[in-house]
């Protein structure tokens, strides 16, 4: 080999051993990755629970007719306001045949036994006048004949009222259907000519109109499972409705449900709250509002957002990296308060104005030269 070539591919090895040294140097100058950061700062955290539902009336009653026929006439609308005794509506009395015929029977069978009462009493009494018969004996026919006048009126009423509705058209007649509280009308749900069910021990009966007192509403919604153990009687509500965007109401929760309804897989409880209801704002029944319970609230608390927390694999215990240097960072235990599902309390861990890293990369600076 002359030295020529020999002095060649010493050439070529030292070019060789350059570039790989230029690309070792490349690699190895390439920038780290950045990471921006968030202070840790002092706020409010209010942790509150959001519960859908609706609002009603305290109390609604239902007014349903003691006997049964056809709506003759209705006296009045829904949203009229009713005082106890205001007439409602009236029925047409439409006798069952058979109850009218063993009434009538009744009738008849109690004339004839008092015609017979009497002939035997008419008899007795002449003789008791002349002497002939004992006091004690006419005294016997007499309270027979009393009791016969008796059992005539009373089959001669229970006829009239299976055929009229009245006896001898009283004013307090089960065909004239009168409100039993005083408020509002929210629903008359019959019409006239519809035929309609006397209420009994054997059927609820056909509802004539529903009574309700406006100025006393409820706030009335379900709670997840999740939350109700959180809740206490007698805690705040802030009401919203859906009809009244601008209006706010307060409430107080005054009842939780014992017993959860399972829907959709998830169990709810019902809640209620008494309203405090205002003359400037006229809430209708039904109207849907959304309750806003504050379960915990802390002022002024050190906290950062949730979704900068790290929680260790096998402890399972948060943690954040905190910047220590120019995109150097290091690891800090935290102990956590209350959240609101976007801020968390720092109880211990982390002081004011301490930068945490975010896992969000910044796009990689490129230097084209």
């Amino acid at each position: 080999m002359n030295k020529y070539v020999k002095y060649g591919l010493i050439a070529l090895a030292i070019i060789a051993i350059l570039g790989a040294i230029t690309v070792f140097i490349k690699k190895n100058n390439k920038p780290q990755k950045a990471y921006e950061t968030e202070a840790v700062e002092k706020i409010d955290i209010v942790n509150q629970v959001i519960v859908t539902g609706k609002v009603i009336p305290e109390d609604e009653i239902e007014i349903k007719p003691q006997i049964s026929g056809i709506i003759e006439k209705v006296y009045l609308e829904e949203g009229a306001l009713v005082k106890a005794g205001d007439l409602i509506a009236k029925i047409k009395i439409v006798p069952n045949e058979q109850s009218l015929n063993q009434a009538k029977g009744r009738v008849r069978n109690a004339d004839v036994a008092l015609r017979n009462v009497e002939i035997e009493y008419n008899r007795n009494k002449s003789l008791f006048d002349k002497g002939v018969i004992s006091s004690q004996d006419f005294n016997s026919l007499q309270l027979q004949f009393d009791q016969a006048k008796l059992e005539l009126q009373n089959a001669q009423s229970d006829y009239q009222i299976i055929r009229k509705g009245s006896a001898g058209g009283s004013s307090s007649a089960n065909t004239n259907i009168r409100a039993t509280v005083s408020g509002t009308v929210l629903e008359i749900p019959v019409e006239e000519g519809n035929q309609v069910i006397q209420s009994n021990n054997f059927n609820d009966g056909t509802t004539i109109a529903t009574i309700a007192d406006m100025s006393k509403m409820i706030f009335e919604g379900e709670v997840d499972e999740a939350e109700v153990g959180k809740l206490k009687l007698g805690m705040p509500l802030d009401i919203s409705l859906g009809a009244l965007e601008k209006a706010k109401f307060d409430a107080k929760l005054k009842f939780i449900a014992p017993k959860g309804t399972e829907e959709e897989g998830a169990v709810q409880f019902k809640i209620e709250g008494d309203l405090v209801m205002t003359d400037t704002l006229y809430v209708r029944a039904g109207y849907s509002a959304n309750a806003a319970i504050v379960l915990e609230e802390k002022k002024d608390v050190l906290a950062i957002k949730e979704a900068l927390l790290q929680f260790d694999k096998e402890t399972e215990k948060p943690f954040v990296e905190i910047e220590t240097a120019d995109n150097e960072f290091e690891r800090k235990d935290l102990e956590l308060g209350i959240s609101d599902g976007i801020f968390v309390e720092i109880i211990s861990g982390l002081e004011e104005n301490t930068k945490v890293k975010v896992w969000n990369e910044l796009a990689e600076k490129e230097n084209n030269n």
